[in-house]
């Protein structure tokens, strides 16, 4: 899978874990220089506390575009480590 936005490839790997239809992707998969941290949160009943970081390709910014669970609940414990993708960041199959 491959997850892409502005025109590159940010993210991609074969190692992909899909909770409720989102593809989230090993943190190692991720092409580093596209992403900074973003200080945004927010929570999730079952999963826990999400941090984001915003997406970044050319100078241009797609804020909060990718989320993670750095402690997750124990029910969405598979995907601790793992970055999912929203806000027209498309994901495929390579």
């Amino acid at each position: 899978m491959q997850a892409r936005w502005n025109g590159a490839v940010i993210a991609s790997s074969d190692d992909i874990v899909t909770v409720e239809g989102n593809a989230y992707f090993p943190a190692d998969a991720l092409q580093a220089d596209c992403f900074r941290p973003s200080d945004h949160r927010s929570v999730c009943g079952w999963k826990g506390e999400a941090h984001y970081y915003d997406v970044v390709v050319d100078g241009q910014v797609n804020a909060n575009a990718a989320w993670f669970y750095p402690d997750p609940k124990p029910a969405a414990a598979e995907i601790k480590g793992r970055v999912a993708f929203w806000k027209g960041v498309q994901v495929a199959r390579a």
